[in-house]
């Protein structure tokens, strides 16, 4: 079987917080698997529902005391339970604190 994704993927472990979602109540704060310029994959305590646009914020080590987080809109591809949410990284804007 070969791979067919469309972008490398980075196995990073960065802070990602779910900011919304249809069903979501308040945020979740986790952590990212792996990214790439397409997507990323994420570790979820709740179920989020394939086809569900979804808001997340990833924080990028910081340099100093600079905070920069991406604020990204998606659609969640994939829901593996334990292995995680793959969603895609359609739009996305830095966002200083």
């Amino acid at each position: 079987m070969t791979d067919q994704r469309k972008a490398i993927r980075f196995e990073l472990k960065l802070p990602l917080e779910l900011v919304r979602t249809r069903t979501l109540r308040e945020p979740r704060t986790t952590q990212t698997k792996n990214l790439s310029s397409n997507g990323v994959l994420f570790v979820a305590d709740i179920e989020v529902p394939v086809g569900e646009t979804i808001e997340y914020l990833i924080t990028l080590p910081a340099e100093k005391h600079t905070q920069v987080r991406l604020r990204c809109m998606g659609k969640v591809v994939r829901y593996d339970g334990a292995n995680g949410v793959a969603a895609t990284l359609e739009r996305y804007e830095f966002v200083r604190n």
